[in-house]
């Protein structure tokens, strides 16, 4: 019997393969984002040392509290902007940006561009 492959499968080995491609150094970290049904989570990491060095989300109360809903395209821009006011306080100017494995569109691509309009180059 065929069984065809749920889209969290196929979500993960799209980041798998995008993973292989690029890695956060200490000059140029990654800003990873992960995006559930609920909330978005965003996160700068340096691969080198395995540390992640600005971290923000829907889910922190000071983020959620500016929200009405933690799941839409206005909740993805604001953390994209805060997550580049954080980044750019720790000194951090370029990042490589990691979508996931999630289609550059709707709240991947309005948290990329916030953060672009915010100051981060990538």
């Amino acid at each position: 019997m065929v069984r065809k492959e749920s889209r969290q499968e196929i979500r993960v080995k799209k980041h798998l393969k995008i993973r292989n491609r690029f890695a956060g150094t200490a000059e140029r970290p990654r800003l990873s984002v992960f995006r559930s049904n609920n909330h978005m989570y965003a996160q700068i990491i340096d691969d080198t040392v395995g540390k992640t060095l600005v971290a923000a989300s829907t889910v922190e109360k000071d983020v959620k509290a500016e929200l009405k809903k933690t799941n839409d395209v206005e909740a993805a821009a604001y953390l994209g902007k805060v997550i580049a006011e954080r980044a750019l306080e720790k000194g951090i100017k370029t990042v490589v940006y990691d979508r996931g494995g999630f289609i550059y569109q709707g709240k991947i691509a309005a948290l990329a561009d916030a953060a672009r309009e915010a100051g981060l180059e990538f």
